[in-house]
């Protein structure tokens, strides 16, 4: 296995591979206590490689059975073969085939990266890097190749035999064993490589294309839990038909198939065909599953489907590509989630995620570029940056172009690239030569890391009626980038008169503007807006059209006018939370509230509730004051989050105490006997009858915490009882403990909603629940090479509990660092991914910070750590 001490890897340094495999055969033999792997692999030269080059093929623990070409075994001195890798010396400088026989043993990979078994269902997960525990090859996503593959298996073990492609084949092969054959045409890197086996049940339905061709589909799940896949073969669906609307893309398979398995380091993977899914996002009925549940499902159900065309039939050249993939896929299942349903709440929800979890990131010690220029080990990328910030990248260029000229230019690199493996380059060279633009400047925001500040200062001279709008750039330096370029930023804007109607102008200089879009693509600029009538009020970043962080002078007075008058919802929205937050950071600064302010904020709140032109789910996002973590970042140093928890709980009583009467009015008139439904209107309905209860319970509202205990008791679906629930556990009620204990009785012979147990434990603000945590894990009967249930657990108290992760006695940290040093040996990723917990380190107040760095550098001192963990510890203490 390959250490942390290796050298990094340069993306200056990419070349291709002198060979090149061009078609692969595999052979599986499974069996109970092992499995047999036969490879053929069609091997060529590619041009100019020179007699002599030495063929190097990746592996990792693997064991050498045998090796031949073209038949004829392999004497010892013409190869060296070890764990990680098979080198030969003096390859034949022709097309031939290599072939090897290796030997697994599923059983025992806890690591859960090639082939290994979840539940007694072999499975696999090869991306980026899991191939190579499969088979010695070219483990690089530039090698394409088609892939036929025959699987033997005891009928008894596995009746269901799945790989990448099209079923070709399949029949008795003696002695209670059966085989089957799957081909797939299209060429694609090994990361994509999938096969499954094992005793399933399934589901089964089809979808007929645009052009008239049939698709049968299937999703596989652990027998009893077919019927909680049917929110997942409907999205399915959904997610197909809209790729044909929205962007022509059709699916090319026979099949299309779904695995759902209950070990996996993931959420989901695009493999070609033959997706797998960590089963939390296929499995859904209204008595286990939330509204967030079934929110999840579709969206990545969607995601994975979309790879088919941005991940599959254009790839990626190399590993600092990634984003070029995922970047795109996210915003296209964004458009999706969209369409579907509410494009403003979905707006939201977005923003809100990128600024919880990638904001962090950008201003943290392990700030990366979405496309970064090295990395040592290239799990540790697979990161709200690439994934979440590489979608609102790909947002900005077709908020640039428009929809049609967007369009247009997918249309060109989907023509140019289909069957390749490419880059960011080449991706934005379609852009620009589809639509007769330049794209160099911004290509920056895929090269660059940090978010950007956008400072804002405007004026109104009413005697010239001339409206003067100053915007300025700036990107704090970031490891590595202490010097930072001007970006283009495409600002949506509007202008609001003194009624609260839209304004125009009679002229505009000093930037470029295409009706409600400032291009702003240096460091400063002026603009001058003549003709303006009176003065206005300024929308900026309407549907937060790039991902920046504004710094505005604006009053209270002219943020609530937005609040109430802003055409644009997600600015309405934003007004509010940008109140709230001036009201958060000053209390924490000043120990008390503006009585004026908060009254104002408060009225402001009772107007959203009582609005009939809002939809609820959007009341209950409004609702919503900005959470510790976001005023933590808002305040930027030495930050004590004890006392942002408790300026927090005074913030939300002062302004929604006023309002427990119209709050509860509400609650009660939400109230619905109808079986549940996930459609838009039913979740926004909960959404904002919970929202209410949970108000209600943290303004201290008389009976307010019986009133969550009764709905608790008497819901009639998983989205009510776990919010009631989460409530009562986050304000610490009486009821709270009783609710929880019945919670683990009621629900813990099911996995998935232990795992929201486990999460509501784990977020508890309150001293004792290291203790809670600690006798969870040291149950016999608890998982622990379970993915699901560690970050659930120990994931969300390192991410999402922050008064009890920075206690300042440091045993929240000692515990997280504690866990990890057990879980690497287990599963590297897992171990690395809750590590990044400590990104907010370095904002800490100093005692708080000591004790961070103190349990870090104990860590670090252990000295065997995986190269995934050691990297990520390594630069988490840089920063």
């Amino acid at each position: 296995m390959r250490t942390e001490t290796e050298h990094t890897i340069y993306l200056k340094d990419y070349a291709p591979s002198p060979y090149r495999i061009s078609a692969v055969e595999l052979d599986f033999t499974i069996e109970a206590d092992g499995t047999r792997v036969r490879a053929q692999l069609n091997i060529e030269p590619r041009e100019g490689t020179a007699p002599g080059t030495p063929l190097v093929l990746d592996g990792d623990e693997l064991s050498l059975g045998s090796i031949a070409i073209d038949g004829a075994p392999l004497v010892l001195s013409a190869y060296a073969a070890d764990a990680n890798g098979l080198t030969l010396f003096e390859p034949p400088l022709r097309r031939f085939v290599l072939e090897t026989e290796v030997t697994l043993r599923p059983e025992g990979n806890t690591k859960l990266m090639g082939l290994y078994r979840s539940s007694g269902t072999w499975c696999t997960q090869c991306e980026p890097e899991g191939f190579r525990r499969i088979t010695y090859f070219l483990d690089r996503p530039d090698n394409l190749a088609t892939y036929r593959v025959r699987m033997t298996a005891p009928v008894a073990l596995a009746p269901v035999l799945l790989a990448n492609g099209n079923l070709v084949d399949r029949g008795e092969a003696g002695e209670g064993r059966h085989f089957a054959v799957w081909d797939d045409p299209f060429p694609k890197p090994s990361y994509l490589f999938a096969m499954v086996a094992g005793d399933l049940g399934s589901i089964r339905d089809s979808f007929t294309t645009a052009s008239g061709r049939k698709v049968d589909l299937a999703i596989y799940c652990s027998h009893g839990n077919e019927q909680r896949c049917l929110w997942a073969m409907d999205s399915l669906k959904r997610s197909m038909a809209w790729d044909e609307r929205r962007f022509g893309r059709e699916y090319d398979l026979d099949v299309f198939n779904i695995v759902a398995v209950s070990d996996f380091n993931f959420g989901a993977m695009e493999n070609k065909g033959l997706n797998i899914f960590n089963d939390r996002l296929v499995f859904a009925r209204p008595e286990t599953a939330t509204d967030a549940d079934y929110d999840g499902i579709e969206r990545v159900i969607a995601h994975e489907y979309f790879h088919n065309w941005t991940g599959n039939r254009v790839t990626c050249r190399d590993w600092f590509q990634l984003c070029l993939k995922e970047g795109l896929t996210v915003y296209r299942d964004q458009e999706f989630t969209s369409d579907e349903r509410s494009r403003a709440v979905k707006r939201i929800s977005d923003v809100t995620t990128l600024r919880r979890a990638q904001f962090p990131e950008d201003g943290g010690p392990l700030a990366h570029p979405a496309r970064p220029d090295n990395y040592k080990e290239i799990n540790n990328f697979y990161t709200t940056t690439v994934y979440e910030k590489g979608a609102e990248i790909v947002r900005m260029l077709a908020t640039l172009l428009g929809r049609e000229r967007f369009r247009k230019g997918l249309d060109l690199y989907f023509e140019r690239h289909d069957g390749e493996a490419t880059t960011i380059e080449a991706f934005l060279a379609a852009f620009a030569d589809a639509n007769g633009v330049n794209l160099d400047q911004f290509r920056t925001w895929y090269l660059q890391a940090g978010t950007p500040r956008l400072h804002v200062e405007d004026h109104y001279d009413a005697a010239s009626q001339t409206y003067r709008l100053k915007l300025a750039q700036e990107t704090p330096p970031t490891p590595g980038q202490p010097e930072k370029a001007p970006l283009v930023l495409p600002v949506k804007f509007g202008l609001i008169g003194p009624n609260g109607s839209p304004m125009g102008w009679s002229g505009v200089s000093g930037a470029e503007v295409r009706d409600d879009l400032i291009v702003l693509d240096t460091q400063s600029a002026e603009l001058v807006f003549t003709g303006v009538s009176s003065r206005p009020v300024a929308s900026l970043l309407r549907e937060f059209s790039a991902p920046v962080i504004v710094e505005s002078q604006a009053s209270q007075e002219d943020r609530l006018f937005l609040a109430r008058h802003d055409s644009d919802p997600f600015n309405r929205w934003q007004a509010l939370q940008d109140v709230g937050m001036a009201l958060a950071v000053a209390m924490v600064r000043e120990e008390t509230g503006d009585p004026a302010a908060l009254a104002a904020l408060s009225q402001a709140m009772q107007d959203t509730l009582a609005s009939p032109a809002l939809d609820n789910s959007f009341k209950a996002l409004a609702l919503t004051l900005p959470d510790e973590a976001l005023i933590g970042r808002a305040i930027g140093r030495d930050i004590d989050p004890d006392r942002i928890h408790r300026v927090r709980e005074q913030l939300v009583q002062a302004v929604f105490e006023p309002l427990a009467m119209p709050l509860l009015e509400t609650y009660r008139a939400l109230a619905s006997d109808a079986p549940y439904a996930p459609d838009p209107a039913s979740t926004g309905r909960r959404a904002l009858r919970n929202r209410a209860l949970g108000l209600l319970v943290a303004s201290e509202a008389p009976g307010a915490a019986v009133l969550a205990a009764q709905q608790y008791a008497g819901a009639g679906n998983m989205t009510d009882r776990l919010a009631a629930l989460a409530i009562a556990v986050g304000a610490d009620t009486r009821e709270a403990a009783g609710m929880l204990a019945d919670f683990r009785t009621r629900f813990g012979g099911d996995p998935l909603v232990l795992d929201k147990w486990l999460a509501v434990t784990a977020g508890a603000p309150r001293d004792g629940v290291i203790a809670d945590m600690q006798s969870i894990l040291a149950d016999p009967g608890f998982p622990r090479t379970n993915p699901n249930r560690l970050r659930s657990l120990v994931g969300t108290f390192a991410m999402s509990n922050p008064t009890q992760f920075t206690r300042a006695d440091g045993a929240g940290f000692r515990f997280v660092t504690g866990f990890v040093a057990e879980v690497d040996a287990i599963n590297p990723q897992v171990a690395a991914r809750v590590l990044t917990g400590f990104r907010i380190w370095p904002m800490l107040e100093p005692s708080r910070r000591e004790a961070a760095r103190a349990a870090l550098t104990a860590l670090q001192a252990q000295g065997s750590l995986s190269r995934n963990t050691a990297d990520i510890l390594a630069r988490t203490l840089a920063g």
